[in-house]
């Protein structure tokens, strides 16, 4: 994925089709993309020392993030004629925050809202940059003083906040929900569950084995996006596991600063948690890379196991499940409280297909990708993910991927 050459802000447009204040909103958004990009060096540093993300993913977020900004250009079509919600709110999860300021903070702010946002705890030092960063627009209004469920319950209680998002398990999005009267939107990002891939008997198994394991490991898996567990078609299933083992030694862990790490120290505790119990619930499992826990540091886990319990987990863990065909793999991959994301190499017939995409929020058919485009629609189903919406009055909920910045504006 190409990334810019520059932190300059380009020009963004000159299509005189576009009114003067969506224009000055894209150029706003150009220059905060720049600010981003000069602040590289210090925002990765930050990263590392938050939560252990590693020089080159960190960088490689903070690109995406930059590129996604001075492009904004192409989601014109999502707001002309639209107008806004007034205060969009969101509480940022511990990863990725650039990504997320790009995403849901450059919608925000194309749709002519302004953006109201709060930090995880776990990340004072790239909180701190990002609030000093934005600092010369008033669209755009960190919150560094509350913790987050002050935030958050200031955010409920104030009529100026039409939409929020939120994020974590599904205890938080019950929380919310209960206290979601007075907006006209809440966006809850569950847990992600065990996101799959499924591989069929005619897989590229060379091309499905690197994105299985880059997508695992990647920033030891602290994505909601990360693969958790693969349905590998039984005539293939040697092959990938072999060439899975051949492509480990490029996941180094080690120390973030290092530009070849993969995997830095997982710092958070809840995250060394939810795994260390995961692995209590594996039945019979037969490790290909053992558990290896050396206080924060943690090497990937492959294992082969019959089946996986249907939990929410991060961290750099691959389940390897041999199943008989692409029948069996869709069959057990949609049952699952979790529907978030799913990606299938090879072949499947189209009803195959057409159950993927009704049951999972994401469905991505090949996929080639390290880190997830940021363009891409986002969203789950079920427990992973669901929309609030008011309509005449009461709180309706929906579910499924969507795009940010259609979301965040509204009939005029």
């Amino acid at each position: 994925m190409a990334h810019p050459e520059s932190s300059e802000a380009p020009e963004t447009t000159k299509d005189k089709s576009i009114p003067p204040e969506l224009a000055a909103r894209l150029e706003l958004l150009a220059s905060l993309g720049a600010a981003l990009g000069a602040q590289e060096r210090e925002l990765v540093a930050a990263a590392g020392a938050d939560i252990g993300t590693p020089c080159r993913v960190a960088a490689m977020e903070i690109r995406l993030a930059v590129a996604h900004l001075q492009t904004m250009q192409e989601e014109v079509s999502h707001v002309l004629g639209k107008k806004p919600y007034g205060t969009v709110a969101a509480i940022f999860p511990y990863d990725a925050a650039p990504v997320m300021l790009a995403r849901v903070g450059g919608a925000a702010v194309l749709g002519g809202n302004t953006f109201r946002f709060s930090f995880s705890s776990q990340t004072p030092r790239t909180a701190a940059l990002l609030a000093d960063l934005v600092s010369p627009w008033s669209q755009l209004q960190p919150n560094l003083t509350l913790d987050n469920r002050a935030f958050g319950a200031a955010c409920v209680a104030d009529p100026r906040v039409q939409v929020l998002f939120i994020s974590g398990g599904g205890e938080v999005g019950r929380l919310y929900a209960a206290r979601a009267g007075n907006v006209a939107k809440l966006f809850f990002a569950g847990p992600s569950g065990m996101p799959a891939a499924i591989l069929a008997a005619d897989s590229p198994v060379e091309a499905a084995a690197t994105f299985l394991l880059r997508r695992a490991f990647i920033n030891g898996g602290q994505y909601c996006t990360t693969l958790k567990k693969a349905y590998i078609a039984a005539p293939i299933y040697t092959r990938v596991k072999e060439a899975l083992l051949d492509l480990l030694p490029e996941i180094k862990v080690g120390d973030p600063q290092d530009p070849e790490v993969w995997i830095g120290p997982v710092k958070v505790q809840r995250t060394r948690q939810l795994l260390q119990t995961a692995l209590a619930r594996l039945e019979q499992p037969h490790y290909v890379a053992a558990p290896d826990f050396s206080g924060e540091y943690i090497r990937p886990i492959i294992c082969e196991v019959a089946a996986v319990p249907d939990l929410e987990m991060f961290g750099p863990f691959l389940a390897l499940i041999k199943v008989k065909d692409v029948t069996e793999a869709v069959t057990r991959a949609v049952r699952t409280r979790y529907p978030f994301a799913v990606s299938l190499f090879g072949s499947a017939p189209l009803d195959h297909l057409d159950l993927l995409r009704q049951a999972f929020g994401m469905v991505y058919l090949n996929p080639d990708f390290t880190f997830t485009p940021l363009r891409l629609p986002f969203g789950g189903k079920k427990d992973s993910g669901w929309i609030l919406e008011k309509k005449a009055g009461r709180l309706l909920r929906r579910d499924g991927a969507f795009l940010y910045s259609a979301e965040l504006v509204q009939p005029v």
